[in-house]
């Protein structure tokens, strides 16, 4: 058993400085753009590293010589992908056009196996509520979908009214739970006698009323209680199912 243990051990280390050397390797990718294949390829290497390290009745050597194949691959794979455009396109696909001038191309989002509803809901994850505001939206080769709004549907930007630019600022989180973030509140040049009094305005009297509290970048309280005052639920399910 003791032998075992320390097999495993020595294994375990093995692998992780392999896995550690060709990470450096390969360089570094967002997570968000990952490509299936770069998805599938991740899990099947994962699972190539994790038989090394824990499966002693097996020879390390061959799982070893498998992981170093599998991580050389997608090294020279990410090489040629720089070098040829065309094997770039082979390996990573192109983006599909999913939606036109307003119009859903029914044909691209049964060759891309996404329904409406789906569509539907990246559109609204960009505040896109309808199809009518999209002049296109893509579907990249990292499952994500770019969305172009319509001119008439884009918001219109401080340049496009001359007006001179102002220095951006960030919502502040002031609350979580009921306790006040101090470190946040000091870096907004505010102390606890104006959140208070702050919240007094709000018809708050006690801390632990409150779920969340944050300052917004017009120098404005936001505050959510945790007990809501919403008298009209929106639903907007058309599922009739049991759950």
């Amino acid at each position: 058993m003791m032998q075992e243990s320390l097999v495993t051990i020595v294994r375990a280390v093995i692998t992780f400085f392999t896995i550690l050397l060709y990470s450096r390797l390969i360089g570094k990718q967002l997570i968000g753009n990952l490509t299936m294949f770069d998805y599938i390829n991740g899990i099947t290497i994962g699972s190539i590293a994790a038989t090394l390290a824990t499966d002693v009745s097996s020879k390390a050597l061959v799982h070893w010589i498998a992981l170093t194949v599998f991580l050389v691959l997608t090294i020279v794979l990410q090489y040629i992908g720089l070098k040829s455009r065309f094997l770039s396109k082979v390996q990573d696909s192109e983006p599909v056009v999913l939606l036109q001038r307003g119009n859903m191309l029914e044909k691209n989002l049964a060759k891309a196996r996404i329904t409406k509803d789906e569509l539907m809901l990246q559109l609204r994850s960009k505040n896109i509520f309808s199809p009518i505001e999209v002049e296109v939206a893509l579907l990249e080769p990292d499952g994500t979908v770019s969305v172009l709004p319509r001119s008439q549907y884009q918001p219109v930007q401080r340049g496009d009214l001359n007006l001179p630019p102002k220095p951006a600022k960030l919502t502040t989180e002031l609350i979580i739970d009921g306790r006040i973030i101090e470190q946040n509140l000091e870096q907004r040049k505010k102390d606890k006698d104006w959140l208070m009094s702050q919240l007094k305005l709000h018809e708050i009297s006690s801390l632990e009323e409150v779920s969340y509290a944050a300052i917004l970048p017009n120098d404005q309280l936001y505050v959510d209680k945790f007990d809501d005052d919403v008298s009209d639920d929106m639903n907007i399910s058309d599922y009739k199912g049991p759950y």
